[in-house]
């Protein structure tokens, strides 16, 4: 295991690293560095333990919030494709209507001759 000294809130830790996980672990010194610092500047705090505490409660909220999940994606088909006028003239969906039976005709056409 490798060796890494960082700084936190300008005192310095030597922590044990996995192989290929640096990266990682100095963006989570960065975050806990500036987590604690933000709180101290604040002023209402000076010791650093209870900074700790609080920057690791706060780090720990931000964790379990829970994670909004996207919409489902709707599937579009040729039908709703053609009937989603959404504010287009039914001529515009007439159009998209003549241009699905036309593209309906050639793949059909294409499908006998194969």
């Amino acid at each position: 295991m490798k060796q890494l000294e960082v700084q936190i809130m300008g005192q310095n830790y030597m922590l044990g690293c996995p192989e290929n996980s640096e990266i990682r672990l100095l963006e989570a010194v960065d975050t806990v560095d500036s987590a604690m610092c933000k709180i101290r500047d604040a002023g209402k705090v000076k010791a650093r333990d209870r900074i700790a505490v609080l920057a690791a409660l706060n780090l720990a909220y931000q964790l379990l919030e829970p994670v909004p999940t996207p919409p489902e994606p709707v599937q579009q088909t040729p039908e709703t494709l053609a009937n989603a006028t959404d504010g287009a003239s039914d001529a515009s969906g007439a159009q998209l209507q003549s241009l699905l039976q036309k593209l309906d005709a050639a793949l059909a056409s294409q499908n006998l001759s194969s």
